[in-house]
């Protein structure tokens, strides 16, 4: 009950807050006071969107949904389209998407290559399927498999060895909004999950920012509070990564539909989405790929 009132509290104060046009998320440190010498260039970077369907559809269900998808989205060559299916329909989605504009990636995965480790899937195995992206950190591995910011590390530089793109989830939850401690809960993300990496490996890469206070919950998270923080994150990889803070794509994740799409796409440090429940029908997610149709 009290994290219900909690939650209710914030809702109507951020309401209030956008009314008069004014930030919910609090620096908790001076953005302004990382000096970087880059020009962030969003022309340059081709927008990705992407759906992870999380613990949802069988193989049959997934296929189905992907046929659809396929033909709707057939024509978009400005946009890079990406799906995360379970593990069971990745073989199978592959084979349907060969030859089409849409790529697949897997949820998770461990950072062996092979052993005895019950229930894991390896990045060889991922790749073998006909994937080309991973997905790491999510909010719910952190959340329910005590994901650290030390296994992600390990996972990136695994999923790289493979040829596997990651793409790193970093956020803050309710608790640490609320304390006004979300620059500093990213940075550490950043500093740690995304440490020891080569000039080749942090280029490649993708963040994707989910606040996980804002993933379904219903509590809203303006376009200026995400650039904000996406801005912030482009700002700390510059500090950690010079060369490549202008390539890396930052995706932003929490709660997007085709409904409010387009104004988190207008933002200059937004590089496209990680969507979930918008992203299980072919109707909604291609809508939501078509933003700027």
């Amino acid at each position: 009950m009290k994290r219900l009132i909690i939650v209710a509290v914030f809702f109507v104060f951020t309401m209030l807050s956008c009314a008069v046009g004014k930030s919910v998320i609090k620096p908790d440190s001076d953005i302004s006071a990382i000096k970087t010498n880059y020009h962030s260039d969003k022309t340059s970077r081709k927008m990705l969107m992407a759906g992870n369907w999380k613990m949802n559809k069988t193989v049959s269900e997934s296929l189905s949904v992907i046929k659809t998808l396929k033909k709707a989205v057939s024509d978009v060559k400005d946009v890079e389209i990406l799906i995360f299916p379970s593990y069971t329909a990745l073989q199978a989605i592959n084979n349907e998407t060969k030859d089409s504009n849409i790529n697949i990636g897997a949820q998770n995965l461990f950072w062996e290559t092979k052993g005895a480790f019950t229930g894991e899937i390896s990045p060889a195995m991922i790749k073998d399927t006909g994937c080309s992206y991973v997905l790491i950190g999510h909010s719910e591995r952190r959340q329910y498999f005590d994901e650290t910011d030390e296994t992600v590390n390990k996972k990136i530089k695994a999923a790289m060895t493979e040829g596997l793109i990651p793409i790193v989830c970093i956020g803050e939850t309710l608790e640490e909004m609320e304390t006004n401690v979300t620059f500093q809960v990213i940075e550490k993300h950043m500093k740690e999950g995304l440490a020891g990496l080569t000039t080749e490996q942090a280029t490649s890469l993708v963040i994707a920012y989910e606040p996980v206070w804002a993933v379904g919950t219903g509590i809203p998270v303006t376009p200026n509070h995400a650039q904000e923080v996406h801005a912030f994150i482009r700002k700390v990889y510059a500090k950690m990564y010079k060369e490549a803070a202008d390539k890396i794509r930052i995706l932003y994740g929490a709660s997007v539909n085709p409904e409010n799409v387009s104004a988190f796409m207008k933002k200059p440090d937004i590089d496209g989405c990680l969507v979930g429940k918008a992203s299980l029908e072919a109707e909604s997610f291609s809508k939501l790929i078509k933003y700027s149709k």
